[in-house]
């Protein structure tokens, strides 16, 4: 299991849908979350695309300084730029981070956004054209080793002589993840993607996508890895998780709901639909696992105002673990996580459940989580915590 954390580039808060508890979209704030996923062991972090984030390759630039084996899952939308510079881009910020970049690819999304960056693209033409990226960039890395060019002419995308001259460290190219629930988006990940990433459905619906992603990739003689998008809510008790999950929540507003429920609606993504379609709506506020508890500790409170990933698992760490194992039977390695607030869950998902799962980092070491001691505070200047308890003599 490939365990990953999450840059909130879009802000970050203790509770959903208000600025109460809310914190700075900073620099320093973003630093500190790496630094964090890095030492504690985390594989890599997701970081975001769109209009409402900061942009996600600068970001993962500055941050190659600051970490040491922390990957970077970097967001990617075709048609804002052409194949060939992003090609170029990938290839630098591999090589300058000595091979720690994966690529997100992101077609699908909010129309009035992407308006906004100029892409008028339909949902079939988006996939039409991500298709026809997908061809030239990897084409462009993986000639980029032996210093071949590539040429291509599409409905969308034309290129002639195209080259990256500095390869990227990566062979043949940064490894393409990708998530998408429509026909098109499985067929796309079938031919051109490395890892498919699901948001966290219910295992049977998870198990179903899986096995239709597989079905076609076979056709096309390729094998795939597979991932989990998901928020975690995880306390030393049950009792404290869903308490945990009341208070984030506690601060919503019903106007706050319905107006980011009719924004998702008007969104041509079969995946938020998917969301969506999980809650409906529904929020008990004296109950918040009435309604919302769609399989055992599976939550989807986060959808009510969230876009994208709108599930979080909930439960003590033998629960949270057994669920993320259980989604690991299905075949998924991959497990893309976040927490709210990102710095201190960070902290408290690796500190309970890390030691209940097989880790493994892509080189196929485990996570150095055990680091040299002593841990805590020493006690009365001389007991190290974890050491048996001093006898106290009853004179």
């Amino acid at each position: 299991m490939k365990v990953f954390w999450f840059i909130p580039t879009h802000g970050d808060s203790r509770y959903l849908g208000t600025a109460r508890g809310a914190r700075a979209a900073t620099y320093d704030y973003f630093k500190q979350v790496a630094v964090a996923a890095d030492s504690l062991g985390y594989e890599g972090v997701l970081i975001p695309t769109g209009r409402s984030c900061e942009d996600s390759w600068v970001l993962a630039s500055s941050l190659i300084g600051a970490t040491r084996r922390l990957k970077f899952l970097v967001a990617l939308r075709p048609g804002l730029m052409q194949p060939a510079q992003t090609a170029r881009m990938a290839a630098t910020l591999d090589r300058l981070s000595g091979g720690r970049l994966l690529v997100n690819l992101v077609t699908g999304g909010d129309p009035e956004e992407l308006k906004g960056d100029g892409l008028f693209l339909d949902h079939a033409e988006r996939y039409e054209l991500s298709r026809e990226f997908l061809t030239i960039w990897r084409e462009i890395l993986a000639r980029s080793h032996d210093g071949q060019d590539f040429d291509f002419e599409g409905k969308y995308l034309q290129v002639k002589g195209a080259k990256a001259l500095f390869p990227p460290v990566s062979r043949p190219y940064p490894p393409l993840f990708f998530g998408g629930s429509s026909e098109a988006a499985h067929e796309l990940a079938a031919q051109q993607l490395d890892t498919y990433l699901t948001w966290g459905e219910p295992p049977a619906a998870v198990a179903g996508k899986i096995a239709d992603v597989k079905q076609r990739a076979a056709r096309y003689g390729r094998t795939l890895q597979y991932g989990i998008r998901l928020h975690v809510i995880v306390r030393e008790t049950e009792e404290a998780a869903w308490q945990a999950a009341a208070e984030l929540v506690s601060h919503l507003d019903d106007r706050v709901i319905a107006a980011a429920q009719e924004k998702f609606a008007r969104m041509d993504s079969v995946g938020q639909r998917r969301m969506a379609e999980l809650h409906r709506g529904r929020f008990n506020r004296d109950n918040v696992r009435e309604g919302l508890e769609i399989s055992p500790n599976l939550w989807a409170g986060v959808g009510l105002v969230r876009g994208g990933a709108g599930t979080a698992l909930v439960g003590n760490p033998q629960q949270v673990a057994e669920r993320l194992k259980e989604y690991a039977d299905l075949g998924l390695s991959h497990f893309i996580l976040s927490g709210y607030p990102h710095l201190e869950e960070a902290y408290r998902f690796a500190e309970l459940v890390f030691p209940l799962l097989p880790l493994q980092h892509g080189d196929g070491q485990a996570p150095q989580r055990v680091l040299t001691g002593p841990f805590g505070e020493i006690v009365a200047n001389s007991i190290v915590p974890g050491q048996a308890a001093p006898q106290v003599s009853a004179s």
